[in-house]
Parts: C-alpha cells; structure tokens; sequence
C-alpha cells in the first residue's frame, strides 16, 4: 500500500514531463482531431474559392487562413493537453471570467457585420467570437464550482453555475444566438446530472427549456419563420436548407468528383455552416459516415475513459467538454440533413472560422488533460476487485 501512494506521489510529479505526457495523453483521439483538420482543409479547398472570388480575393485566401487558424488551434490543443489538472483549472477558470466580462460587453463593443448579430469584436485585420470559447471553459468552471460545493465548508457551486448559465444563455439569446445558447444549457445539464442532480430538478429544468422555445416562437420573428420552414412538408429549392439536401441527395455513395459540386456557387456559408453539404456532394456519403464516425470516436472515447475516474472534478468537466463538441457536431451535421432547424453553427476542426479553430483546439487541449492516464485509475481497478 505504501508503495502505491509512493507510486501517485511520483507521476504526479512527474506529470508535466513530455515522456509522461506521451504515455499517458491518449494518442487516438489526437490522430482523430488531426484527420478532421486535413477533412476540412480538403474540403476549404473545395468549397472557398469561390466565395474568394467572388469578394475579389485570391483564390486559396480562405484556405490559407483556415491552415493557419487550425495550426494555431492545433498547437494549442497539443500545449493545453500537457498541463497538470490543476494548472488547467486554473488556466481555464481566469481565462473564463475575461471571456465572460467580453461576451457581457459586445452590445456595446462588438459588431455584426451585417447580419444582424452582434457576436464579434473586429480588430481590422480579423475578429473574435467570444461565444465560441465561453463554451468549453464554462464546462471546465461549471464543473469545478459543482464540485467545490461537496466540500465541507464549500461554495454553494450549484447556486453560482446557475446563475452563470443563466446570465450567459440570457447574453447569447440577446444576441441572438440560440445555437450557442441551446450548448451551454446541454452542457451545464448534463454536468449537473451527471454530478448527482435530482430528477425532478432536471425535469423542471427540461420544462423551462421547452417553455423558453415556444416563447421564442411566440415572440421573435425570424424563430418563427425557421421552426415553420422546418415543419414544412415541401422544401423551399431556393432557401440554405434546399441547396444543402440537393447537394446531399445528389453527391450519392462516392459524389459528383472533386471541384465538380454546386452547392459552393450558391451557398453563402458553403465553407463555415454547410460544409457538411459539400463534403456529401462532391466525396459522397461513405466520406461523409468517415466524419461523423470520427466525431463519435471523439466523444465515446472521452466517456468512457472518464468512467473510471474518481475525481469529481475531472469526471464532471469530462462530460461537459464531451457534451460540447458532440452537441455541436449533432447541431451541425443535423441542421443540414434537415434533422433539426436552421442555426447557424460550425462543425470542429472542419468548418472555416478562426475563433471557431482555436476554440475547438482548446476544447480538445482541456478534454485531453482530463482523459490522461493516471495511476489513481489502476487504483480504483484494484480496489474494486478487477485484476
């Protein structure tokens, strides 16, 4: 028994060493992440270029940018994912708290860009979106005040998450952006449940949800307008929707060939929301199941290495990361199928976008961390009997 808290003692300190990062970080999902970039670059590749020319760019401006946004996501995840637990914490925790002073500030700071939604911060030679990193750090802060709250003497962590994802939800629903919205609330639900939530809590908490969308509906115009072009029996061939599932029914099994789709001449958001629909058209469906079973790969696998952690705090900010790049790839990917309702949402790693790369780099960074092997997970094998 000594031995074995030696044994902890000892690859906790070494934990930040690059040898036992590489033994113990979990190399699959690297590759995984890593194939999903080269799928978007080769996809930015087919769907850019004309929305460049069309603007009077150079051709490759759109994928030039996307290979450095994505190098700089990637290294990111990769610096992230060496960082103890706790450095993470931390790093996560502060680096919330300025995000959330920014997302709190866009109204009167921020800019739309036309469309309608102030959601970004332009610096002239590019731009921010604070929403897309609230997400993966509001999991980690979430997850860190639930289980703070068990301690004796604790914070009230569950009260205090609360009133984050409420504030927040509230922030991005005056934007508007639902999609975001609609991810922070699976998040924090999920980290509640999984953190020992009453039922009855969570049914109410469902009930909310369902009350605040038939309020939306009732009051928002263009809400209304996209859950009644959702419900409709015929698609309209003009509208996003319409491109999209004719570019998916005709790329078939193996597509039409590369550079020969048509969806990227009238898509505005070919190379961000509905690159899925490019994917479909010109690489057809057997490429397209390649990227959604690398996503479940992603997810699945982060779950279930979780299930044999202890740590409240690893286990609980796990899912919640978990949750967040499942629901966004889900919302993505079910938005262009016609599965869900229109809302604009990137797809990880894919989808052009730097905020959106780089967000989803430190996502998979601080997913990473949570799932390394550690000894205390050998422990918990021996003591429960399974050797």
């Amino acid at each position: 028994m000594t031995e074995m808290i030696h044994g902890v003692q000892a690859s906790q300190a070494r934990e930040s060493g690059l040898p036992e990062w590489w033994r113990t970080v979990d190399r699959l999902s690297i590759a995984a992440v890593v194939a999903l970039f080269l799928i978007g670059m080769l996809l930015a590749l087919a769907a850019s270029p004309p929305l460049a020319l069309d603007q009077g760019k150079p051709r490759f401006f759109y994928v030039e940018r996307q290979a450095i946004y994505g190098i700089i996501g990637l290294a990111a995840m990769l610096y992230i994912s060496t960082l103890s637990v706790k450095a993470a914490r931390r790093w996560a925790v502060v680096v919330f708290f300025v995000v959330f002073v920014a997302l709190a500030l866009l109204p009167w700071l921020g800019t739309d860009y036309g469309k309608g939604a102030v959601r970004w911060y332009s610096f002239g030679f590019g731009s921010i979106q604070p929403s897309e990193f609230i997400k993966p750090l509001f999991a980690v802060t979430a997850a860190w005040l639930l289980a703070a709250s068990t301690d004796i003497a604790g914070p009230p962590g569950r009260v205090m998450s609360f009133i984050f994802a409420v504030v927040i939800v509230g922030i991005l629903v005056m934007q508007p952006d639902y999609g975001q919205a609609a991810l922070i609330v699976a998040s924090w639900t999920t980290i509640f449940f999984v953190g020992g939530a009453p039922k009855k809590l969570i049914i109410t908490l469902g009930a909310l949800v369902v009350g605040g969308g038939l309020l939306a509906y009732n009051t928002v115009p263009h809400v209304a307008k996209r859950i009644d072009g959702f419900l409709l029996a015929e698609i309209d061939p003009q509208t996003q929707i319409g491109y999209a599932t004719t570019a998916i029914q005709d790329g078939g099994l193996f597509g039409v060939g590369i550079g020969r789709g048509s969806v990227k001449w009238t898509l505005p958001d070919a190379h961000t929301d509905f690159i899925i629909a490019v994917a479909a058209e010109e690489f057809g469906l057997i490429f397209t199941l390649l990227i959604i079973a690398l996503f479940m790969f992603l997810t699945m696998r982060a779950l279930l290495r979780l299930r044999r952690e202890r740590d409240m705090f690893i286990r609980l900010s796990g899912v919640g990361l978990a949750t967040v790049l499942g629901a966004q790839a889900l919302i993505n990917l079910g938005v262009a199928v016609r599965l869900l309702p229109a809302k604009g949402m990137t797809l990880p790693f894919v989808s052009y976008g730097g905020s959106s790369l780089l967000a989803a780099g430190i996502m998979m960074g601080l997913l990473m961390v949570m799932t390394r092997k550690r000894v205390q997970g050998d422990m918990g094998d021996i003591l429960g009997g399974r050797i």
